[in-house]
């Protein structure tokens, strides 16, 4: 299941997974999806290794950025997939 983090003010959504078990390493697959005039544009990212697993449509720049955010917010994000997303009142 994926659950909603952010939205960015080019309208990519940003949303997360449940913490997933492998091979004794809690990882969370992280997704960024924008729409297009064609479809849209993707990139998904596992943590903690920060390794890009999916890219269609953003820039080089666009990935960094993402990386720093991504960087900045990892705690939160493992935070809030533990608890089954942001729970919002």
């Amino acid at each position: 299941m994926m659950y909603p983090y952010m939205t960015l003010f080019d309208e990519t959504e940003i949303v997360h997974s449940q913490i997933i078990e492998e091979n004794d390493v809690q990882k969370v697959i992280v997704h960024f999806e924008r729409p297009t005039e064609d479809g849209f544009d993707y990139a998904r990212c596992e943590l903690p290794e920060y390794k890009w697993i999916q890219r269609k449509g953003y820039s080089d720049e666009e990935i960094a950025l993402f990386e720093q955010l991504l960087q900045s917010n990892a705690h939160l994000l493992y935070q809030y997939a533990a608890e089954g997303g942001i729970q919002i009142a």
